[in-house]
């Protein structure tokens, strides 16, 4: 086994080598989507009972979009509930509020908040900036319905993992110039850095769930050309200002591509005065943060997220 590497972590990865298989890019986009929908919550932990969660459909200029709609409880809407909207990963090009709906549900019923998980257009039938738009559009709807969704918009979060973090850090920005208040922005080993030139994009290039040709393949279907990946909405570590964007707190694997972009941000963000909580997994892969029905580190970060969550919503 690898030094470090996780002992459940290094058996899933010996399952993975095992069952063998094309690619991502050998299946192409539609049937990539469809594999990881099968796949997605073999590892997660189980559904949590909620008081409601419903779909809804957002009309957008020009489209409509599914964002779900996660209650924990009951409660009046003279007392608004604070509020998470949430970005699932996938490398803009697979995954959908049913893949990470498990992880909603738990940050739901765990931090005591509403969730909205957002079901942004993936590439590359739409391509950049379309999933970008669809982040900003439906946190300013969020803002503008609050009082019908039952959330409190001096309490809101946005958060998301990979890709999903992508669109949560540039949606931090995009509040920030809008001079909209977030409590928190939740990244979970988000995709920061457009290019795929650290240390640690060679290091764990192949091997450790998210390979170099896949990350190759999830950005060529989602850019248009070469000057998208130094644009901060798809790098936001490109931003040549972060002052005054939402407090952070960030995921980061030991054995993940992401592993040096996260950090060099984090540090990015904290130079600029931005407060930052950062929890590092040593042990763990991409994706671990959905597989707590395995791996009991991914239930850690869980409850580290959750904490982080309410103390930003004044509720720890």
């Amino acid at each position: 086994m690898t030094p470090g590497l996780d002992a459940q972590v290094a058996q899933l990865l010996a399952w993975v080598a095992r069952a063998g298989g094309p690619s991502y890019p050998e299946l192409g986009a539609a049937a990539a989507r469809a594999h990881y929908e099968r796949v997605a919550t073999t590892l997660d932990i189980a559904p949590a009972a909620l008081a409601s969660v419903e779909d809804l459909r957002v009309a957008l200029p020009g489209r409509t979009l599914r964002v779900r709609h996660y209650v924990p409880r009951e409660h009046g809407w003279a007392e608004p509930m604070p509020a998470l909207l949430f970005f699932h990963g996938g490398g803009f090009t697979i995954g959908s509020v049913d893949t990470h709906d498990r992880v909603c549900r738990m940050l739901a019923a765990r931090a005591d908040c509403v969730v909205l998980s957002v079901d942004y257009r993936l590439a590359p039938e739409h391509r950049f900036p379309a999933a970008a738009d669809d982040a900003f559009e439906v946190l300013d709807w969020a803002r503008r319905e609050s009082g019908a969704l039952g959330i409190d918009p001096a309490r809101l979060a946005v958060g998301g993992d990979s890709a999903g973090g992508t669109l949560a850090t540039a949606s931090a920005i995009h509040a920030r110039d809008r001079g909209w208040p977030l409590v928190l922005q939740l990244l979970i080993y988000p995709g920061v850095a457009g290019r795929q030139t650290s240390a640690s994009h060679r290091d764990f290039g192949h091997g450790y769930l998210l390979d170099h040709d896949v990350v190759a393949w999830f950005f060529a279907n989602y850019v248009r050309d070469d000057v998208d990946r130094d644009d901060w909405r798809f790098s936001p570590i490109s931003h040549p200002d972060l002052r005054g964007v939402a407090p952070a707190w960030m995921a980061i694997a030991g054995f993940d591509p992401l592993r040096d972009d996260d950090r060099a941000y984090a540090a990015k963000l904290s130079a600029a005065g931005v407060p930052v909580t950062v929890d590092e997994y040593p042990g763990m892969v991409h994706a671990f943060f959905q597989h707590g029905g395995f791996v009991p580190t991914a239930r850690r970060a869980h409850a580290d997220a959750v904490a982080a969550l309410r103390r930003a919503f004044g509720t720890a």
